[in-house]
């Protein structure tokens, strides 16, 4: 849940920013996500898989013992669903607004009642926040912002068929398939995520981790992108799990949100679920410009992650009339 999210060594700028380092959930070493090379999967030891069973790859509790991978959540219990089939009638698409509709006419009370929209001072801190920190959210926009702190309370529903959409478009959209895939199985580690159930990696971010990936999928300004990071996730030496890194994205996109760094953008545009969309967005293009140019690997996650909330923040108060958004977007239609 979103809560989880910690701030281990909070000091306050004059600029309203905390210069604490976000929590990172890909560790140093060799991954479990398995590049697909030519519709087979190659494993982390060069091992190769059929993309359901693996042939003569570590098991990913073993990865998880050496220490090569941190679960971001304890698995579920997988034994009472019925998984889809691909003989089933494939599930039609989700468009972002679609699901982003589902959770706006929702009753989340319950969701609501946990959040924590900003970070909470006291005494000299608080002080020097109001004076010197950023501009207050318009208050026209307090809904909209608690909107997305509920949904990253929102775990994944099995029963919820909005949520299997999700799921099933995200994985059709960066695989190329048209049928659906079963809701557990090895499969998902095709995709980026750490085992057989996407639900599990979603700690700190909940169903907004989804929603941010299925944004960056659908569309078509960003879908290109995705594509190109998708592809560089698939490299033979530079892979990284691809859903797992969008998790981390989102993770940090919601610190930022939370630290009201984002509140002068949101205010300029009257609105919160766009501009942290396009936040998010960025800080994926700078890690993949980042990773691509510099040769990085898994081993070097840590501090490719490290420096780009570092980046972002300290770009976010340099640029109050543009949106780094923009700008880092622009750099990358440059490059192409």
């Amino acid at each position: 849940m979103e809560e989880d999210i910690s701030v281990t060594s909070h000091t306050e700028g004059l600029n309203g920013l905390s210069h604490e380092h976000i929590p990172l959930e890909i560790t140093n070493g060799c991954s479990n996500h398995k590049p697909v090379m030519n519709g087979v999967v190659k494993g982390c030891n060069g091992g190769l898989t059929n993309g359901n069973a693996p042939l003569g790859s570590l098991p990913i509790s073993a990865l998880k013992q050496n220490g090569l991978l941190q679960a971001l959540t304890e698995g579920g219990n997988q034994s009472s669903l019925t998984a889809i089939t691909e003989d089933s009638t494939p599930t039609p698409l989700i468009s972002f607004n679609e699901a982003l509709q589902y959770f706006q006419t929702t009753d989340l009370g319950d969701l609501l009642k946990n959040i924590q929209p900003t970070i909470r001072r006291t005494g000299l801190a608080a002080i020097t926040h109001f004076l010197f920190g950023p501009p207050r959210l318009h208050k026209d926009l307090l809904e909209e912002r608690d909107l997305v702190f509920a949904i990253a309370q929102c775990p994944v529903d099995n029963s919820q068929p909005v949520h299997m959409r999700v799921l099933q478009t995200i994985y059709k959209r960066l695989i190329g398939s048209r049928l659906d895939c079963p809701r557990f199985g090895p499969h998902w580690e095709n995709i980026g995520f750490q085992g057989t159930d996407p639900a599990t990696d979603l700690r700190g971010t909940g169903f907004l981790g989804l929603m941010h990936t299925l944004y960056f999928v659908m569309d078509p300004e960003t879908l290109p992108l995705a594509k190109d990071i998708f592809r560089l996730s698939q490299h033979p030496t530079q892979n990284f799990p691809f859903s797992v890194m969008s998790i981390n994205m989102t993770r940090i996109a919601l610190q930022v949100l939370r630290e009201e760094a984002l509140t002068k953008e949101c205010n300029r545009r009257q609105q919160v679920v766009g501009v942290l969309n396009e936040f998010y967005v960025a800080t994926y293009l700078y890690v993949y410009q980042l990773w691509k140019s510099q040769q990085k690997t898994i081993a070097d996650s840590g501090f490719v992650l490290r420096g780009k909330s570092d980046y972002i923040l300290s770009n976010i108060n340099r640029n109050s009339r543009n949106s780094i958004i923009f700008m880092i977007k622009h750099s990358y239609t440059v490059d192409k």
